[in-house]
């Protein structure tokens, strides 16, 4: 008997082992965004800052044509209320977006680790970022909730709200690797 169930589960895990072929990355399914980001801290940085700027670098793919996948990293700067402390965050993670049609809303997180800057006692932590947007081909509006979790003893959590338009930039494909000339040439070309 233990031979049969043995024999079903590996047939049953060979079935379903499928070769995959890698995404490749063309000017159709890759993006290069960047933009701006202002918003308000929440919590307990909420009463030291009273506002936030920031900037956003995103590479995204679309692995399929709802759903794409990046890396993101930016800085964002915290503005002190009367005589505190300027500090800085720098997030690097990854992010997913699901795209239910070509253009319109969008639902996506970010999630990485974000370093501070600024003030010694400051450290960095784990950064999520649930956003809900608008979009088209040539760009990106959303409104998103960022917290950085930390422990009390390293600061307490850094959460806020913001609003944020993204600029799209399409990869031309001499950003890629060619294979045949074995050359590697860099350029963006605005939408």
């Amino acid at each position: 008997m233990k031979r049969i169930i043995i024999l079903l589960t590996v047939a049953l895990a060979a079935g379903r082992v499928q070769a995959r072929e890698a995404t490749e990355i063309t000017k159709k399914n890759s993006r290069l965004k960047f933009g701006v980001s202002a918003g308000v801290p929440i919590g307990e940085v909420a009463s030291t800052n009273s506002f936030m700027l920031g900037g956003e670098l995103k590479g995204q793919l679309m692995t399929t044509p709802h759903w794409g996948i990046g890396l993101t990293s930016g800085y964002n700067h915290f503005f002190p209320k009367d005589n505190g402390d300027h500090f800085g965050t720098v997030p690097l993670g990854a992010f997913a977006r699901y795209y239910p049609k070509s253009s319109g809303f969008f639902v996506g997180t970010d999630v990485g680790y974000s370093f501070v800057t600024g003030p010694v006692e400051n450290t960095g932590g784990f950064m999520v970022k649930p956003q809900l947007g608008y979009h088209n081909y040539n760009w990106n509006f959303f409104a998103f909730y960022n917290g950085v979790l930390r422990s009390a003893d390293n600061g307490g959590n850094i959460r806020r709200w913001a609003l944020a338009p993204l600029t799209t930039f399409v990869l031309n494909n001499a950003f890629f690797i060619r294979q045949k000339k074995r050359a590697v040439r860099y350029c963006v070309r605005p939408f």
